[in-house]
């Protein structure tokens, strides 16, 4: 049974995965109460599962592109299970969990994450022969009208934008092609896929040493 815990942004979500099935999972829009609000959630989701903290057998976390705050609460709490029950930990970028629910296309894939300050976080995505989606190069903090003048070819937009940003990224209807707000919610159960994908690969993280990812610096934070 792997765990994954998702807190990159507001967006905060948990889900429960055996490799089979999504078991549970809930997703909710949080007023910046992480530290509150986690803890109670993860427990009526182990509960309502009839799981154990002793039956998960990994965990996979969100790192990042997001909130300082918010990264950092969802990393301590996953490694903190980690530590404490002597299980795998895998750490996924944020961005590559809204790839992770855009069906392959030939278009380009920009998935983007509120960033603060009126800016987005931007990754840039592309599936080569009807393959899986591929990072292409580092994401960026931007403006969405810098985003808006990037689009020169039609691109699939998936992630958190709010109503002015859509309004906006919807004028250039030739190029833009926005992914609805049900495709853009970030969850949990893809998250977990990833993360079990690379645990069942052997590819797991070090709990000691795992950061999150900030743009606002363009480095990892030390742990």
């Amino acid at each position: 049974m792997l765990l994954a815990i998702d807190t990159s942004t507001r967006w905060v979500g948990l889900a429960l995965y055996d490799g089979i099935q999504v078991l549970s999972e809930t997703v909710w829009q949080s007023q910046n109460h992480h530290t509150v609000e986690v803890a109670p959630a993860l427990e009526t989701l182990l509960q309502r599962s009839s799981i154990r903290p002793e039956d998960l057998r990994a965990i996979g976390v969100a790192l990042g592109p997001g909130s300082f705050t918010s990264l950092r609460i969802g990393l301590g709490l996953a490694k903190g299970l980690a530590l404490a029950l002597h299980i795998p930990l895998v750490g996924i970028p944020t961005l590559d969990i809204l790839a992770a629910a855009v069906p392959a296309q030939n278009y380009p894939l920009a998935a983007v994450l509120q960033s603060g300050r009126g800016r987005l976080a931007v990754g840039w995505y592309q599936a080569p022969a009807g393959q899986l989606w591929q990072g292409q190069g580092e994401a960026r903090i931007m403006r969405v009208e810098e985003l808006a003048q990037q689009i020169r070819k039609p691109t699939l937009i998936c992630g958190e934008l709010n109503a002015e940003e859509r309004q906006l990224l919807a004028r250039k209807r030739k190029n833009v092609i926005l992914c609805s707000p049900a495709a853009s919610l970030r969850r949990p159960a893809y998250l977990a896929e990833l993360a079990w994908e690379r645990w069942q690969a052997g590819s797991v993280d070090d709990p000691v040493t795992l950061s999150p990812f900030y743009l606002h610096i363009a480095e990892a934070i030390p742990a």
